[in-house]
């Protein structure tokens, strides 16, 4: 199964396949994997020890970035993650951590998580999609419903006090329209985190690989 990928000269960890979102646009409603790596579904979840061998298959004088980001929501399994990160951080000190997320974790988790991610991880990007509500909960579909979208922008400004860079994340146009898209980076801003408007192409652009 695959546990670490490449993209360009970044290595990607896929945790898990669960999510608590069923996206209307999420690439793996029609795809087993992205950029021509191995299929990203996993047999059974990978431990602790084996996301820690697969990591260390890499020569990591080649690779810049370590992110969090596979076929489900990486903080289903936020306390592998972070023993993964705080590995990375004493191993290999000059590599950046990034985390790729729909900023659920405090509902996943059932309790505030921001905090946790101090000292081990340098980058969480979180999927903000729209500055409506309504249109939140029709295209990302959370198992948490209404309380999912006040609690991803929570998540959002507590990552901020505790991340050095928190960023959220639109697709351009056509799909987020400039004034939209303003709309979202206000949002961003007002949390602490600074907007990445995504390149729309056509097949890819909704997956959760957000280089």
């Amino acid at each position: 199964m695959t546990i670490t990928y490449q993209v360009k000269d970044s290595v990607y960890v896929n945790l898990t396949n669960r999510c608590p979102c069923a996206c209307t646009f999420c690439l793996r409603n029609n795809a087993d994997s992205v950029y021509g790596s191995p299929s990203l579904w996993l047999e059974r979840e990978p431990t602790i020890d084996e996301v820690v061998a697969s990591l260390e298959s890499w020569d990591w004088k080649r690779f810049g970035e370590c992110v969090f980001c596979g076929y489900g929501e990486p903080t289903e399994r936020l306390d592998v993650l972070l023993a993964a990160a705080a590995h990375m951080k004493a191993a290999h000190p000059n590599v950046r951590i990034r985390v790729n997320t729909n900023g659920l974790s405090d509902l996943i988790a059932g309790e505030p998580t921001a905090r946790r991610f101090a000292g081990k991880v340098d980058c969480i990007s979180i999927s903000l999609n729209t500055d409506d509500p309504a249109e939140y909960l029709a295209v990302c579909r959370p198992h948490f419903g209404e309380a999912a979208y006040p609690a991803m922008l929570r998540f959002a400004e507590e990552a901020a006090r505790y991340v050095p860079e928190v960023v959220m994340t639109v697709v351009g146009e056509p799909v987020t329209s400039v004034e939209k898209q303003e709309r979202c980076r206000a949002i961003a801003t007002r949390l602490g985190a600074r907007l990445r408007v995504r390149r729309y192409e056509p097949g890819i652009v909704t997956a959760k690989i957000d280089e």
